[in-house]
């Protein structure tokens, strides 16, 4: 049996792909429905038909984000030997993501949307999310290192993952003002060094 309807006159994949670097370099608030359907090359109606809203463009846009730009971050959390080289390969793959040439600078999940309004306080809260749920990964591996007697017993653990998360979320915001890749790996070897005083060593 046939099947009804027309197939969609464009590719899904390659559309949400440029809605996600027209919202990473714009913002959700400054992105526009014609920014995105001149981007993506269709209409609003094949926009809203496939994915029902802006809100829920941007949504689908920070899970591909997550999935295709930022893994290598968290990779070198699970995959270092010791906490240490996590935090450090954290902050220095950290760097070289945010200065991809040819891709927006800095990080979607930071510069998204930081300002919530009435239009966009459920993209607000998304974001918001992720960012803890950031922290709380770093603080897990923190807690891992604990347990297996590398680091003190008592170690604030949230207290050194939040700091070390933020100074990940001011690079993000340095390297959209245009610092280049060699200042974030600057960044990220002075707040190493201070690892030693914050694990209370």
């Amino acid at each position: 049996m046939a099947e009804r309807g027309r197939p969609r006159a464009f590719d899904r994949s390659f559309a949400l792909a440029r809605a996600m670097e027209l919202f990473w370099a714009k913002g959700y608030d400054n992105t526009s429905m014609s920014d995105l359907t001149a981007a993506m090359g269709i209409n609003s109606p094949s926009l809203y038909a496939a994915f029902g809203s802006k809100e829920a463009l941007f949504r689908e846009a920070v899970r591909l984000y997550g999935r295709t730009e930022s893994p290598e971050i968290w990779q070198a959390i699970t995959e270092a030997a010791t906490a240490r080289d996590a935090v450090a390969g954290f902050l220095h793959t950290t760097a070289d993501a945010f200065t991809k040439p040819g891709k927006p600078a800095g990080c979607l999940v930071v510069l998204g949307a930081l300002h919530a309004s009435d239009t966009n306080a459920g993209v607000c809260q998304t974001l918001r999310d992720l960012r803890a749920e950031n922290v709380t990964t770093l603080r897990e591996r923190l807690d891992l290192a604990v347990a297996a007697g590398e680091l003190p017993s008592g170690l604030d653990s949230a207290s050194v993952a939040a700091f070390y998360v933020t100074v990940q979320q001011g690079m993000s915001i340095q390297a959209r003002d245009g610092a280049g890749r060699e200042m974030l790996h600057a960044i990220a070897d002075g707040a190493m060094a201070a690892w030693d005083r914050l694990v209370g060593r």
